[in-house]
């Protein structure tokens, strides 16, 4: 009797301890929720996030606030997120750099992005386009790629540095094209694009944010656009598929969030409709797609696979290209 009755209270205490925790779960958010950005405050990453995290405050009844966490190539505020709780307050919102990080680095990374984050949603990607000088004799990507097969890096490129996403992109290319081109890096992609504009470099691939005005003054011409379709601001340039190389449109950087890993799946879900709410308002939309920005908006399971394909592609990249990271 005794032993029954134990068990009977052991049960009780479990379905009570059971229910808090659902209860808790059901409640939140109660408090203000911190939206970590890798970088500084201004740049495209952190102005998606701050777009995103005003409009998810009014549906979730609290405050996201973005906090950013710059240096070490986004590493500060990732590692920051992953030592976190797992109570949905501390989130990340990052881009390609918290897989291509640890590719280069191992362990030095502080963290591993296959296992120390919980996907949310993807919000969007940043498509790249290869552009050059406007009166490089070099008019288009067969011209390009007929100059870089003649001999090794007889073509150079410009980055905004080792392992960003227009390094990785030209190394891709080459990769696929069965080329050697010669890697120019800087520090940043405007310092980069002065180079091409002038012609002491040969392209690069640069975020199409701020790209027309160059277009337009005839500073820039564009060999490519690095998405499935053929963007409507440039309707005479060609796709990358249409070039010879489908798929490119993955190499854009992507712009998401992500928890601490295991964060449950109730309070994800919750963060996940708030956000996909978000991204399908008008206005939103308008904000993202003045910025170039391609939206996604996908499922928790759909990132999860998406990034699981990001990190083996760069991985394959940084492997053949025999990428290093920047010791400076």
């Amino acid at each position: 009797m005794k032993k029954s009755l134990l068990t009977v209270l052991a049960a009780a205490a479990l379905t009570v301890a059971t229910s808090g925790v659902a209860l808790a779960q059901n409640a939140y958010p109660t408090k203000p929720i911190r939206l970590v950005v890798g970088f500084a405050a201004g740049g495209p990453t952190d102005v998606i996030a701050r777009v995103l995290a005003r409009d998810m405050s009014v549906t979730l009844g609290q405050s996201v606030i973005v906090d950013n966490k710059a240096g070490a190539s986004s590493m500060i505020g990732t590692r920051e997120v992953r030592n976190a709780p797992s109570d949905g307050y501390t989130l990340l919102f990052s881009s390609l750099g918290m897989n291509v990080n640890p590719i280069l680095l191992g362990e030095q990374a502080g963290y591993d992005p296959k296992t120390d984050f919980a996907p949310i949603s993807n919000a969007a990607n940043l498509p790249l386009v290869a552009v050059n000088a406007y009166d490089s004799p070099i008019k288009s990507m067969a011209d390009l790629l007929k100059k870089a097969r003649t001999k090794p890096e007889a073509v150079t490129f410009g980055s905004s540095g080792s392992g960003g996403s227009g390094h990785l992109a030209s190394e891709l290319l080459a990769t696929q094209a069965k080329a050697k081109m010669l890697h120019i890096p800087y520090k940043g992609n405007g310092p980069a694009l002065l180079e091409v504009m002038a012609g002491r470099v040969d392209y690069m691939f640069y975020p199409v944010i701020g790209i027309a005005e160059n277009v337009a003054s005839k500073r820039l011409q564009i060999l490519a656009v690095g998405t499935a379709k053929r963007l409507p601001q440039f309707p005479n340039v060609p796709t990358m598929s249409e070039v010879g190389f489908p798929g490119f449109e993955e190499t854009a950087p992507w712009v998401g969030m992500l928890a601490p890993a295991k964060t449950s799946p109730a309070i994800i879900n919750k963060l996940h409709d708030a956000m996909t709410k978000a991204l399908a308002k008008p206005d939103v939309r308008a904000q993202l797609e003045k910025l170039g920005a391609v939206i996604v908006g996908d499922t928790p399971t759909e990132f999860a696979a998406f990034l699981k394909r990001d990190h083996d592609r760069w991985a394959s990249v940084i492997k053949a290209a025999d990428i290093k990271p920047e010791t400076n």
